[in-house]
């Protein structure tokens, strides 16, 4: 055997192996969480919604233009709307950033037997029974949470349960940031 032939031989799986190494070790490296969304930096898609608490009113995102809020897209059949649940109260409690809640893919009756035990954090509730606003909005499931800024723009996305370190890291500078002149 010369040595081109056994070089060939060895070194292709080798210099495969290799490349698949490096990969994989980056791929470790990611988060999962962080998943990225085409939407950031872009116009946040529009809908028009019937309120869960006023079911003859409808909600759209335009009703909020000329102000940053957030989007917690939330179900009562959701687990981790369950435990992000109280920080989204605290964070009602202790601060004034307009929050909305997307109730996605839910029965209303269960939406509102949920937040009667569980307390309301939003302003309004859409109700996206179809889901159709969710997929427009890219929500591969709940609970995720969106921040639209002045604009209409989406700007943050986080998906799934929001904790302590993503509300003060994360989330809170962003409004910080809309009050500074």
């Amino acid at each position: 055997m010369s040595l081109s032939s056994r070089t060939l031989r060895f070194g292709i799986p080798l210099l495969v192996f290799l490349v698949i190494a490096v990969f994989l070790g980056v791929g470790l490296t990611l988060n999962p969480r962080e998943l990225p969304s085409s939407l950031i930096d872009k116009p946040a898609p529009a809908f028009k919604l019937n309120l869960l608490e006023q079911p003859d009113l409808a909600f759209t995102p335009s009703d909020l233009q000329g102000q940053r809020w957030l989007l917690n897209v939330w179900a009562s059949w959701c687990v981790g709307c369950r435990v992000e649940h109280p920080l989204l109260n605290q964070l009602a409690l202790n601060t004034d950033i307009p929050m909305v809640g997307l109730n996605y893919k839910d029965n209303p009756d269960n939406a509102r037997r949920w937040l009667a035990e569980r307390g309301n954090p939003y302003s309004k509730i859409p109700m996206d029974i179809e889901g159709d606003a969710g997929i427009d909005w890219g929500v591969y499931g709940v609970p995720e949470t969106f921040v639209i800024d002045e604009n209409g723009f989406i700007i943050f996305k986080h998906t799934g349960p929001l904790d302590v370190r993503a509300v003060e890291q994360e989330i809170l500078p962003l409004f910080s940031l809309s009050t500074t002149p």
